[in-house]
Formats: C-alpha cells, structure tokens, sequence
C-alpha cells in the first residue's frame, strides 16, 4: 500500500501548509543563495522534514540528492556515526557547482551529550563545504553551543482550517467522500499532527470511500469525545457500575489502551459542566493515574480507582 504522507508531500516550500513565518524566511534564504545551520523545533507532523526537504529541492534543483543527506538520528545516535558517517559526508565538495551540501540530522534530540558535543565542532569545522539543519521535538534536549550556532525555527501545530483543506484536497485526487462529522473526527485525531491526519484517512479509505467519524474512530486508537464525556459524567453523577460498564466498553469493544483512555478522558473534562476547580482537581488526579499507568501499573485499577474518585466528588457536591 502507497503511504499517502509520502505521496502527498510537498516538493515546493510555497506548497507547505501552516508554516508561513518559517517558509517566508527559508524562502529568503534561497533567493539570497546562502543558508545558515539551522535548527527546526516543534510538535511531530507539523513539517519540519517536509521544509527541509522542499528546501534542498528549491535550492539544488535535479541536484539536490546529490547534495542533500538524510540521517535518523533515532537509529543512529551515537559518537562513531558522528564522527563517521556525518563527518565523511561534511567535509567533501559539493557537487554540481553547488556552493556546499546540506545534511539533514532528524530527530537530533535524541543525540547522546558525546554525540552532540562531537557534531558541534563538525558544525563549525566544515561550513565552509557544509550546512547543517537539525530537526527536533524539544529543543531544550539539544546544548547550548549547537542552539547558538543555529538559526531557531519554531513549528507550531496545524490550525484545522489548514489541515481540513489539505485533507479535502486529498479526498479529492483519491475520489474519496469526507462528511462534515468525518472531517471534525480526522481533525480531533490528529490534534494538529497532520502526518497523523493523513494516515488516518488513509486507513478509514481502505474500508470504505465515504469516510464517516465511524469509520475513523473505528480504525483511530482514540477514545470518542461524546463516549469520554458520557463515562465523566455518569460516574459524577454517582452511577459507579454504569461508569465501570462504559470503560469495559472502551476496553472490549473500542480495542483502547489505558493510556488512549486517560487521554480521551483529559481531552472531554473540559466540556462538562462542572466548576473550574473541580475541573483542575479532576485532571490533577489524572496526571497522577497516567504517570502510574507509564510506569506499569494495571490500568484498569487505575482508570476505575479514576472512577472512583469521580463518583466520590460528585456525591460531595451534592451533599
């Protein structure tokens, strides 16, 4: 099966969706014929790889494979790949008469403090021959001295009108049929992760044309939205094996981990009507049950130790 987040990538940096302060400068640089290392930060699928990539396109033109290397810094993370791999490519000539390579290191946060610390010094060693763009979820993992040699780019999550357009333009050349409540599904999926967007309209199409919110939550490990809130106000409303029976639901029926669960539930406490304490309570108590559940935990002793809890503050509310 033909991934469709490749399919359908942009190979222009005018073709990016979402990211115009990013593709406005990234765009600058190529008119002007010279890029700095650069360092692209945020969210996954918010099209860190696809700039870079679009990038090297724009400005290599038929050349740019030549001049353009890609390395999962997830796989390869250690000093020798630095030292190696990275380091062979950096210091040779670019071809074609371009004017130096680009090396693409993706998710670098995941870079060892040896790695990083050797590719600081590569940074600043080859630039005469070589540009480096980093990409990562947290910049905050990447030193110092590599932050202050780059050029900081911040991605932020895809707004829904941009996602939903893209989608629609998909459905469109596929000869898919998207509803309205199949749309606000993809979206409430993906949460502004448009790669995730994509895969998940790929695998409802596989079942059907007509992609409905049935078909994506059937094939999404997300927790509806109204079966979340429903479970969050049955148990406050002190109807504990009701509650019990609708997270055996999500559990048996919905194929849902604990975790899908907790976050389907953290997602709907904010649009039942309770007071704004109670609210601040109730996620407090969550974060609590997540981080047991992360560190092995059974879940369904904690999600209906959750419950639990929720029954009890409902009834003190009406006491």
């Amino acid at each position: 099966m033909e991934i469709w987040t490749e399919k359908y990538r942009p190979s222009k940096l005018d073709e990016v969706v979402g990211q115009e302060h990013v593709v406005k400068s990234l765009k600058a640089y190529v008119k002007s014929g010279n890029i700095p290392h650069m360092l692209f930060a945020g969210p996954a699928g918010t099209g860190k790889t696809t700039c870079a990539i679009a990038l090297a396109k724009e400005f290599y033109g038929d050349a740019w494979r030549e001049n353009f290397e890609e390395l999962n810094a997830s796989d390869e993370r250690g000093l020798d790949v630095v030292r190696g791999r990275i380091k062979n490519f950096a210091r040779t000539a670019p071809i074609g008469g371009a004017p130096f390579k680009i090396i693409f290191l993706d998710e670098a946060d995941a870079l060892t403090s040896d790695a990083q610390a050797a590719l600081r010094r590569t940074m600043e060693r080859y630039t005469a021959t070589c540009r480096f763009i980093l990409s990562c979820n947290y910049s905050s993992k990447i030193i110092e001295p590599i932050q202050s040699r780059c050029v900081v780019f911040r991605f932020s999550p895809l707004s829904e009108e941009d996602m939903s357009k893209f989608l629609s333009r998909i459905a469109e050349r596929e000869g898919l049929e998207i509803t309205e409540d199949g749309m606000k599904s993809l979206l409430y999926v993906a949460s502004g992760d448009m790669r995730r967007a994509i895969n998940a309209l790929q695998v409802a199409a596989s079942l059907n044309k007509r992609i409905d919110a049935e078909a994506v939550y059937k094939m999404a490990a997300v927790a509806r939205p109204e079966k979340a809130r429903n479970l969050i106000e049955t148990a406050l409303h002190g109807d504990f094996l009701r509650a019990r029976e609708m997270l055996d639901e999500m559990f048996m029926e919905d194929g849902l981990s604990g975790e899908d669960i907790i976050r389907g539930l953290h997602n709907a406490i904010f649009d039942v009507s309770i007071p704004e304490i109670k609210k601040a309570e109730i996620i407090d108590r969550m974060g609590e049950i997540e981080f047991r559940m992360v560190e092995g935990s059974n879940e369904r002793i904690q999600l209906e130790a959750l419950i639990s809890y929720l029954v009890a503050m409902g009834k003190g509310g009406k006491e």
